[in-house]
């Protein structure tokens, strides 16, 4: 057995059909494209969703709503989501690149702390937006909040 003698399996490799090739073939003529017609000329392609010349669905269909542009995508983190950390880290300086290497946001994410839960540690909250209630949360722990 060497590189010489490897052949496909017996079965697996066919031949292509030359389609064209004069009425002998078996495939001359109308080179198996039928009679006349848009699909029998060259150069034939449909356009997506054509259905034969109904009114395509996406046509038929009505257009709603708009996408915002400037639309900002924040990550929301909770209150609670932070006492945990400072619990469980040890630290009273939330930022962003602490929340990354905690795993909870993604490097460019816009976060924005919210208010669910209860807070009693004293921390220093650095993030993109806060909500109202997120903001109260922790004042009233003596924390301190700083918009990015």
């Amino acid at each position: 057995m060497d590189l010489s003698n490897l052949k496909p399996a017996e079965g697996s490799v066919k031949k292509e059909k030359r389609i064209g090739r004069g009425q002998g073939s078996g495939r001359g003529g109308t080179s198996t494209r039928g009679h006349k017609g848009q699909k029998s000329r060259s150069g034939y392609s449909k356009k997506i969703g054509f259905e034969g010349g109904q009114m395509p669905l996406q046509r038929t269909s009505p257009k709603f709503g708009f996408k915002n542009i400037n639309r900002k995508e924040y990550k929301g983190v909770n209150i609670e989501v932070l006492q945990l950390l400072s619990e469980k880290k040890g630290v009273n300086v939330i930022d962003i690149p602490f929340l990354v290497e905690a795993g909870i946001v993604s490097k460019r994410d816009l976060v924005k702390i919210l208010g669910n839960g209860s807070l009693t540690a004293k921390l220093e909250v650095k993030a993109h937006a806060f909500s109202k209630s997120a903001i109260a949360a922790i004042e009233a722990a003596q924390g301190t909040v700083v918009k990015l």
